[in-house]
C-alpha cells in the first residue's frame, strides 16, 4: 500500500510483477537499481544504463526547485527520456532507483 502511494505521488505506473530489475552500488557504496517496467529492454542495455547512471552519479536524493519557486523539494523525482536501441523510454529517477516506462 505504501509503495503504491509513493508511485502515485511520483507519477510512476505500478510496478509490473514481471519487471526486470538490475541492482548495483553507487560510488559511495549505496545500493541502487534500474527497473525495466516494460519488460522489453535487453539485459545488456539495462546493465549499460545502470553503469552509466552510477558513473554520472545520478543516484541519491536530489534537491530540485520548480521554475519560479522559492522552495526546494528534496527527493523529488527526476524525469528524462532515454533511447535504448531503436526505442525511446521515459526514465524516472527517484533517490536510488531508475524506472523505465513506455514513452
Amino acid at each position: 500500500m505504501i509503495q503504491e502511494q509513493q508511485e502515485e505521488e511520483s507519477g510512476l505506473t505500478p510496478l509490473r510483477s514481471d519487471a526486470v530489475i538490475l541492482e548495483g552500488k553507487t560510488k559511495r557504496g549505496k545500493p541502487c537499481r534500474v527497473i525495466d517496467n516494460t519488460v522489453s529492454i535487453p539485459r545488456e542495455d539495462l546493465a549499460d544504463l545502470l553503469n552509466d547512471l552510477i558513473e554520472q552519479e545520478h543516484f541519491g536524493p536530489s534537491g530540485l526547485s520548480m521554475a519560479g519557486s522559492n522552495t526546494i523539494s528534496i527527493g523529488a523525482p527526476q524525469s528524462a527520456h532515454v533511447q535504448l536501441g531503436e526505442n525511446i523510454y521515459r526514465m524516472i529517477v527517484v533517490a536510488y532507483e531508475a524506472r523505465l516506462e513506455e514513452f
